[in-house]
């Protein structure tokens, strides 16, 4: 049967009612296993015959097995198509948790479980990255009776004839037991579509193992070669690694023609009651049992075999180019398979004697002599203990020791000639691998040297082994050569020594074993450090033959015959998951309950476990985090742009310089501090919470030791994170949004964005820059090894907390609840010192297995030269950068109090330690590449190429002490202006103490607004002269934006000849803003600009900011300001200054001048140079008489530019040089016009000469070719994106101005960031209306006055002298004849002055008082009707009541747009497009069949028959639809489903269609086998919605990777909520199958034939969709041209950006002015 037959026709029960949910959450989370539909039948595509499937095995273990050589021939649809069910459950915090989450389900879905009579299931848990899919494998025993079992690698192997797989390898996946098995004797047609079956698209990590080339018979336990054979299955249980954690997952297959699902429930939990009773590794003691069962099993030449894995996107293909295959060399990928207890099969088979080791019995005993013997029996153990990495120092005392390691077949060695750079790179990969590393050393002072690393790593607990060699005791105290006291070396600095005698056949072997047992237990358990044993040997120390007796072995025979060590250590503790509590824990855990002001402080946190823990409690907390660059999380790489993450963490990065501001240290006071790990970076956080003492402050960490140096620890909970995050997971905690986390956030975020601004508006290569940039270079699996002095505290200070992942899994790792992953950063900050950092971060990148980038400093460097010839060495590690910002001295003296007391001398001497050592040379000796970078550019192309390379490179940054001392104070002081800002106008806000409306003041009431046209006394100088019109009129519109309380602002959009949009372009974003924007939040961010408008329209209203026209967003921006000045009873400036007004508090008279100077705005006249010269400098001597002490001059409007210099000249002559001076060219002249004028007015002292040339790329080169000042206007206008990056490019001193247009720029933010970035280069920053009423012009004022408080700052903080006041170019007042208002702003000579001023009062009180002039409206809007109605479709065998949706309808216009949504969607959706174009065009919107609220209803006269939905069927109920409420001709614009419809129609019923724009559409596909296999792809979905219900079917569909970009969307909750409005499941149902494009009709042909016009439009990041577009355009234009009518060209292509399959939700705006541009076309 078919969807679209009688399943349909007979739904089950359970699918008559849909449910709703009360607030909607993510993907994954829709629906759980809690509770399934009550209903289905197993839905098969023309299933003329049953797939052979039996049963296999008497115990129930196995899976069901098909046998695809019984199969009847079939065709691609012959068999059924499953859709999984993917449950991703909350992510755990270790394997045991996950596998009890999954039981949990498991036991609920018994009690309820789904009536479908077949089903696929899977349940899905994240844990940590440090589970391993091979750790947990190997701990399984060789008992266990769940097969197959299995672990693939994604690594390739050694090829040595003993290499095993290593601990280390990463990405791979181990798996379980089987719930399908696939045999045959040939891959055929067959055997694919039996797999395919299962193999689901919604469910991509689904996948089929197995081998091509194998006969295997599970009934037999059999296995031969055959050619064609093959044998696959489906895992019941997997553990799979990816970048940032691993997925333990369990499939359930079942089907109630060959196993229901009681039995495959049953055969699920025989095989995973025994797996997860082993979830527990532990990786002391994980000694490959499963491994060297396998091996030593495996007698299958496995060259033979390919072996393939499978999924969904590769099992439809060919074999060889469809699968994940392994590349065909069998040692390439490891792989291991136990098939059953006595099969099983590997291609990584070392060779074996039987033993746990090779040969290890024979190899003892053929040992030259007793010193061998000794040195093989230490290694040996320490590779049974996990130790197989060892640094060997050349040496002849250590000669056993190093040969012995060296000839080991588990073992990797790597040797340095310095034992200092050799020991710290043990430190490293002790870091790294979280397993001690073994250093071998000869005797004497190579013993000494590895001090510094012993202290390094008893300090930070970082476990090493030492073996020394010693001389034997005769020797001592003689004057032996090389003989020192090496007893007790290190003193305190290990946690255990031992000096072995030297070797002799009369002590038992043993004594070694435990011995060595013994120290590697001290090193590794809390408190771990450095072990010490002293190796004494006589000589020979080579193997030249000494007789020794074997009996000294006694007692090791068992030892030999296994593969574990000689002493197995156990601590038995009391588990963290036991139900007793300790008073301790249970006092901590009640302050915790009771905080009001709680802080998170993640100190040095070391294993992926410990970061995992600390991300999923500071979920549970939601308390403020402050991270240390060492805790993993400082730098985090967003998966996702959900709003989960603001809701969920709140991670303070800047607290360290926001706490500069002494108020903001007076406010920050928690009552309850939580530290996890004890060791933090900034000095200034430690003084922060030394200050909030007392409070209780409670820290967790594994060790004993006192790490309190403020001596402020009221609670020390010795326990690990893990345990304790285990602890408080169980506890419900209060999520209390108080002013506590609203404060913190918004300081937080003004401190980041002034340190980002500071950083990216200087243009020379900073170390800050560095500290920024590194955090964009790292991916989720790379990890940061930062070294010590500057360069961890500049990544601590200036890392960018949040960078988006580039990563492919992203998307993926989101829908697991996975928000963000944290970069592990390692650093020596034990002891702090600068030695051995090189060899340290090359042994972490070892240890670690990951692409380590590693930032020191050039003293650093030096001091570890030879860790260059380790990093030659590229054993076992990916590559690795290395940047070293060589500042040619020890910087950070030039930040310490030393530096102002000391003489520069001494400083440079015996501080700085200056230095001209060539870095370039001393890798040039070591070969190894270098990069020296000067400037950002440079840097970020090194980094790229780095990145992307196969080799090290080292990257050297050119610095200064000097500057960066210079530039660090500028961070730091702007960081405390920033801090004190925020501080102050947050507090100017009302908000509550508790924030029950998360970061917002207040909801928007309403919006309207109103057209408007005033008289002007004169045309404006953007008019072309000589127009021949006597009046002259300005358009535009004002907003009235009123708020929930009542309060409203106003705001005013005026676009002219200079803006981008005109005022019909307007009128439509307005008609859309007025109903987006009613009910949003007002964020309390906005007042304090800096991005938080640019996150507001993103975030709360959907819309792409840079969609939005400048002028619209100028006017949106005024209009909410102004309400909340309002709301606050304040004005524009108070509103964005705060409070105290700013950080220059009245301290002198002389500030309270200045500030006094900041509160009026000098205006500049501006002059059309129309006239002859005398004329015109008659006019400017008239200005000059009202009060004006600056001009503007428009030139460039003459034939000749020496006739604008003669103006220029006459008006010198007139008013003298008591005036300023500036001319405008508006870009009219070329490079030479305006350099022959720029040679005529040297003389004239012009203030500058605004946009000189029409190439912005000549500016420059005007500035310098002449000498003359130049202001941008028109470049800052065209600026797209970041300004900074524009303007980075006239930092030139001959620019001496910016002209900037809050109308044309984009509002007051991004004007703001522009002045601001001008007022640091000492450039004047003016502010220019565009010919607005005075409602813009009071605005202005606001604002000027504002940048002026700026610029004080801003000189403040540089030490520079306060420039003379600007004036503004508002004196476009004058052109005003009339206004929007009745009383007009007051511009003019202040009672007691002499120059033409505006005053921030009178322009407070102005928008105060502001009233429409109603005589100068020409109309309002508010908001537009929607009718909407049922209209009834009769058709031949049924009638369908479709739901419209009208507006429009009475307007006065004959276009008629019809829209049509797409599958899941309904005419809601179009309802704000439809309202931004009916000004002019009637529009409606219909619920599709199915959708809705639209009903078929058959006839009940008429038999039912097979199909009842198709494309051509609603094409017909549309086309009469049209025929009855439109009497003209209709365009229609249909996405995706309704786009299809809509191309359907305009090709083959085309009698009422004028048009079509097709968005995101396809007109089918070409291929009939894609079409079946489509059909039957869709056939499957109906069948899962009907089966699963309306929810569950949501999440499986949005997983799909063509919603990857509507995911980001803010408000894709919402969205997807409105999913859920259908009235009638089934139907929805019948219209996905009948409607499938597998279905209609191919259109392709029809292409070439149509005439009509088409709109195309798909998004940006829709890849599949924009190719079908360029396709259908080729096709449409080959004909054209065929027919020799290419230039009646009849289709428009458009792009959308910023946006992917879904245009109209993600960036709606521009796809609408699209929209209606064809429209006006079409007319």
């Amino acid at each position: 049967m078919k969807v679209g037959s009688n399943l349909l026709h007979n739904p089950p029960p359970a699918i008559s009612a849909v449910r709703q949910l009360p607030t909607f959450i993510r993907p994954s989370s829709f629906c759980t296993a809690r509770s399934f539909p009550t209903s289905g039948h197993l839905h098969r595509l023309r299933s003329r015959s049953n797939p052979n499937f039996k049963i296999l095995g008497a115990n129930g273990r196995a899976g069901m097995e098909c046998s695809t050589d019984t199969l009847p021939g079939m065709e691609d649809s012959d068999l059924p198509v499953e859709l999984c069910q993917t449950y991703t459950l909350p992510p755990a915090l270790t394997l045991e948790d996950a596998a009890n989450q999954i039981k949990q389900e498991i036991e609920k879905l018994k009690l309820k479980p789904p009536h479908s009579s077949s089903g696929v299931l899977r349940f899905q848990v994240p844990v940590p990255a440090s589970v391993k899919a091979l750790d947990w494998l190997r701990c399984q025993p060789q008992s266990l009776e769940a097969f197959p079992q299995f672990y693939l690698s994604g690594n390739q192997c050694e090829k040595t004839p003993y290499e095993s797989v290593s601990l280390e390898e990463k990405h791979g996946v181990s798996g379980i037991g089987s719930v399908l098995h696939f045999t045959g004797s040939s891959y055929t047609l067959k055997g694919r579509d039996s797999i395919k079956r299962y193999l689901s698209a919604s469910s991509p990590l689904i996948r089929a193992y197995g081998f091509i080339g194998i006969n295997y018979s599970s009934e037999s336990s059999s296995m031969k070669h055959e050619t064609d054979s093959f044998y696959f299955f489906i895992p019941q249980i997997e553990l799979e690694e990816f970048e940032t954690n691993s997925l333990l997952a369990a499939t359930l297959v079942w089907d109630d023609s060959f196993r229901t699902f009681k039995k495959a429930v049953h055969s699920f939990e025989l095989s995973f009651h025994q797996a997860i009773y082993h979830v527990w590794p532990t990786r002391e003691y994980c000694h490959d049992k499963w491994i060297s069962y396998v091996q030593e099993k495996s007698d299958l030449e496995v060259q033979t075999a390919q072996m393939v894995c499978l999924n969904a996107h590769s099992s439809g293909k060919d074999i060889g180019a469809s699968h994940l295959q392994l590349e065909g060399s069998p040692i390439s990928f490891p792989f291991y398979f136990r098939l059953s207890a006595t099969t099983a099969f590997t291609n990584n088979k070392p060779q074996l004697d039987g033993s746990g080791s090779p040969g290890l019995s024979y190899l003892l005993h053929k040992c030259a002599n007793i010193n061998a013997v000794w040195a093989a029996l230490i290694i040996e153990e320490c590779t049974r203990l996990g130790l197989t990495y060892f640094c060997i120092a050349p040496g002849s005392r250590s000669s056993p020791l190093a040969v012995a390691a060296s000839t080991h077949p588990l073992t990797t060695c790597i040797s340095c000639y310095d034992e200092r750079s050799l020991a710290f790179h043990a430190v490293g990969y002790a870091r790294g691998s979280q397993r001690p590393a073994v250093v071998i050393t000869s005797s004497g002072t190579a013993v000494s040297n590895l001090l510094p690393a012993v202290v390094e790593a008893s300090q930070d607990f970082v476990p090493l082994l030492l073996l020394t060699a010693d001389r034997p005791p005769e020797m001592l105290d003689t004057g032996a050569n090389q003989t020192i006291n090496q007893v007790n070396h290190f003193g305190s600095f290990v946690r255990y020594f031992f000096s072995l005698p030297p070797p002799s056949d009369n002590i038992p072997a043993r004594m070694v074993l435990t011995t060595v047992d013994s120290a590697v237990y001290r090193a590794t358990q809390t408190p771990s450090g450095p072990a010490h044993i002293n190796c004494s040997f006589r000589e020979p120390l080579e193997d030249s033959p000494r007789e020794w007796t074997s009996s000294c072995l006694k007692g090791l025979d068992l030892w030999m015959s296994k593969i574990e060590p000689f002493t197995k250590y156990t601590r038995l503790e009391h588990f963290y998951a036991s139900n007793d509590v300790h008073e301790q824990v249970a006092e901590a855990l009640e302050m915790i309950q009771h905080a009001n002001r709680g802080l998170l402080v993640l100190g040095a946190i070391h294993t992926d476990d410990e970061i995992w823990a600390a991300v999923l409690l500071a979920r549970h907390l939601f308390w403020p985090v402050v991270a240390d660059i060492l805790s993993g999380l400082r730098l985090r790489k967003v998966l996702n742009l959900f709003p989960e993450i603001e809701k969920n963490f709140l991670f303070v990065d800047h607290l360290d310089h926001a706490m500069l501001s002494e108020s903001v240290r007076s406010w920050t006071k928690p009552d309850v501090i939580v530290q996890l790990g004890s060791r933090i970076t900034s000095k200034r956080i430690t003084q922060i919470l030394e200050r909030c003492s007392p409070c209780s402050y409670i820290m967790v960490d594994k060790h004993p030791y006192r790490h309190d140096p403020s001596h402020i620890l009221t609670h020390r909970l010795q326990s690990t994170i893990s345990e304790f995050a285990a602890y408080l997971l169980k506890v419900n905690f209060p999520r209390n949004n108080s002013r506590w986390h609203t404060f913190l956030q918004a300081l937080d975020m003004m401190v980041a964005r002034e340190i980002s601004f500071q950083i990216h508006s200087d243009g020379s290569l900073t170390e800050p820059h560095v500290a920024q940039v590194i955090s964009e270079a790292l991916s989720c699996d790379a990890a940061l090894f930062i070294g010590n002095s500057m360069a961890i505290r500049d990544a601590d200070m200036y890392g960018r907390g949040w960078v988006n992942s580039t990563t492919d899994i992203s998307s993926t790792m989101s829908n697991w609840g996975l928000p963000f992953c944290g970069i592990r950063v390692a650093g020596n900050r034990g002891a702090s010192g600068i030695d051995g950092l090189l060899s340290t971060a090359v042994g972490f990148a070892v240890g670690s297995n990951k692409r380590v980038l590693c930032v020191i400093g050039d003293v650093s460097f030096l001091h570890d030269t030879n860790g260059l010839a380790i990093l030659r060495q590229r054993m076992r590690r990916k590559p690795m950068t290395i940047v070293v910002t060589n500042n040619h001295g020890g910087a950070i003296f030039s930040l310490l109090p030393i530096a102002e007391r000391t003489d520069s001398s001494i400083l440079q001497k015996y501080f700085y330690t200056s230095h001209d050592v060539s870095i370039g040379k001393l890798c040039e000796a070591h070969s190894v590449k270098h990069l020296h970078v000067r400037t950002k550019e440079e840097l970020q192309h090194a980094l790229w190429t780095s990145q992307h390379s196969q080799t090290d490179y080292i990257i050297e940054v050119e610095s200064s002490i000097e500057k960066n001392a210079t530039f660090h104070s500028l961070l730091t002081k702007s960081a405390r202006q920033a801090a004190d800002h925020a501080l102050s106008t947050l507090s100017a806000l009302s908000i509550s103490d508790h924030v029950s409306s998360g970061s917002f003041l207040c909801k928007i009431h309403r919006m309207e607004f109103s057209s408007y046209r005033i008289q002007l006394c004169a045309p404006l100088t953007s008019t072309p002269r000589n127009s021949g019109c006597d009046s002259f009129y300005r358009d535009g519109f004002i907003l009235t934006l009123s708020l929930e309380d009542g309060s409203v602002g106003f705001g005013e959009i005026a676009p002219i000849e200079i803006h981008k949009e005109d005022l019909v372009d307007v009128e439509e974003q307005l008609r859309f803003l007025i109903h987006t924007i009613k009910g949003a939040e007002i964020s309390y961010q906005l007042p304090l600009l800096k991005g938080s408008f640019t996150s507001w329209i993103w975030r709360s209203l959907g819309i792409q900011p840079s969609s939005i026209f400048p002028s619209v967003r100028c006017g949106l921006e005024m209009a909410i300001l102004n309400a909340l000045a309002a709301r606050q009873g304040t004005s524009l400036l108070g509103v964005i200054l705060g409070s105290a007004s700013s950080s220059l508090v009245t301290q002198s008279i002389e500030e309270d001048e200045m500030i006094k100077r900041s509160s009026r705005v000098q205006i500049c006249a501006l002059v059309d140079s129309s006239g002859t010269p005398e004329e015109v400098a008659h006019v400017v001597a008239q200005l000059v008489d009202e009060g004006f002490t600056t001009i503007k001059l428009k030139v460039a409007r003459r034939a000749n530019p020496v006739e604008d210099a003669a103006v220029v000249h006459e008006i010198r002559q007139k008013v003298g040089h008591l005036i300023k001076l500036r001319v405008d060219a508006n870009r009219n002249w070329t490079f030479e016009e305006a350099v022959l004028f720029g040679s005529r007015v040297k003389c004239y002292d012009l203030q500058y000469i605004e946009e000189p040339v029409h190439s912005e790329d000549d500016i420059i080169k005007f500035c310098e070719e002449t000498g003359l000042p130049v202001a941008l206007d028109e470049t800052i206008d065209h600026i797209q994106g970041d300004p900074l990056n524009k303007l980075m490019a006239f930092v030139h001193p001959g620019i001496v101005a910016v002209v900037i247009k809050p109308s044309v720029v984009g509002g007051f933010e991004n004007a703001a960031v522009i002045a601001k970035w001008a007022q640091q280069h000492e450039k004047m920053a003016v502010i220019s209306a565009a010919y607005e009423s005075s409602l813009s012009l009071a605005s202005y004022v606001q604002f000027a006055c504002y940048l002026e408080q700026q610029n004080m700052e801003i000189c403040k903080m540089k030490n520079k002298e306060l420039r003379p006041t600007i004036a503004h170019g508002l004196g476009t007042y004058r052109w005003l004849k009339e206004d929007v208002t009745t009383e007009p702003l007051k511009i003019g000579v202040h009672p007691h002055g002499d120059t033409v001023e505006a005053f921030a009062k009178d322009a407070a009180l102005f928008l105060q008082n502001f009233q429409i002039n109603h005589d100068i409206v020409q109309k309002s809007y508010s908001k537009e009707q929607v009718w909407t109605y049922q209209w009834t479709v009769d058709c031949e065998d049924f009638s369908c009541s479709l739901q419209v949706r009208d507006v429009g309808r009475n307007s006065i216009t004959d276009k008629t747009v019809i829209f049509l949504h797409g599958f899941l969607g309904t005419g809601e959706d179009w309802v704000p497009i439809m309202k931004s174009l009916s000004a002019n065009t009637r529009c409606i919107s219909i619920d599709l069949p199915g959708h809705g609220k639209s009903h078929i209803q058959r006839h009940a006269d008429i038999e039912a028959k097979q199909e009842l939905i198709s494309i051509e069927l609603v094409a017909d109920m549309l086309s009469k639809l049209i025929h009855d409420i439109n009497p003209g001709k209709v365009v229609l614009v249909g996405y995706s489903l309704g786009a299809r419809i809509a191309l359907y129609m305009a090709l083959r019923c085309n009698e009422k269609i004028d048009g079509a724009v097709i968005i995101s559409g396809s007109p089918g596909l070409k291929d009939e086998a894609q079409r079946n296999m489509r059909a039957a792809q869709d056939d499957s979905r109906a069948h899962h919605l009907i089966t699963h219900g309306l929810l569950c079917f949501l999440d499986t569909w949005y997983r799909g990777e063509l919603w990857n970009s509507l995911l980001q969307h803010p408000h894709f909750e919402r969205i997807v909520g409105s999913r859920i409005q259908h009235d009638d499941v089934l139907s929805l149902a019948k219209s996905l199958s009948g409607l499938s494009p597998g279905r209609q009709p191919s259109l392709w042909d029809d292409l070439k034939k149509f005439k009509k016009p088409f709109l195309f439009i798909f998004g940006e990041n829709d890849r599949k969709f924009k190719e079908i577009a360029q396709q259908m355009c080729s096709e449409i234009c080959l004909e054209s041209e065929t027919e020799g009518n290419q230039d009646e060209r009849t289709y428009e292509m458009i792009q959308i950006p910023d946006c992917g399959h879904a245009v109209h939700l993600e960036n709606p705006l521009p796809m609408i002015n699209a929209i209606r541009k064809f429209l006006y076309k079409l007319a």
